[in-house]
């Protein structure tokens, strides 16, 4: 999973890839539209690396959350987010059976499926750690 550089910019919709860091934030790529912004340092931003999950044995990566569901789907996208709330509890539950229902709300599950299409759709998330290192590789040889 190549989520280390990538991040969720409070107020802002998508997801965005980090670029250059600057002395007074950084500048980040949009991934929906390709558009570049400046983040300050105010800015309430968080890394999809450091996003965990919450279950009844601890917390569980967000990158091995879109593993289980690379690996439910084949590499395929996921169902929308756009669903009414059961059907998403319950698709949740097929790919992480051990989440804590109490503390992961609806919106939560909305937001990683939302998250996963987006990332799966630029070829960012994959089911195999093969192929997951020589994406990582390739893209450290750019």
């Amino acid at each position: 999973m190549t989520v280390d550089k990538i991040l969720a910019i409070a107020g802002k919709p998508g997801l965005y890839a980090l670029k250059i860091q600057t002395r007074t934030g950084f500048v980040a790529e949009s991934l929906i539209d390709g558009k570049k912004i400046t983040v300050g340092l105010r800015s309430n931003v968080s890394l999809l690396s450091e996003i965990s999950v919450y279950t009844y044995g601890g917390e569980t990566r967000l990158s091995e959350v879109f593993r289980a569901i690379a690996e439910k789907e084949d590499n395929g996208a996921a169902i929308s987010h756009k669903e009414d709330t059961a059907k998403l509890v319950a698709y949740f539950r097929e790919v992480m059976p051990e989440f804590d229902e109490d503390r992961v709300y609806a919106s939560d599950i909305k937001k990683i499926l939302n998250w996963y299409n987006m990332l799966q759709a630029k070829g960012l998330v994959s089911k195999d750690v093969a192929e997951e290192a020589a994406a990582e590789e390739a893209k450290s040889e750019e």
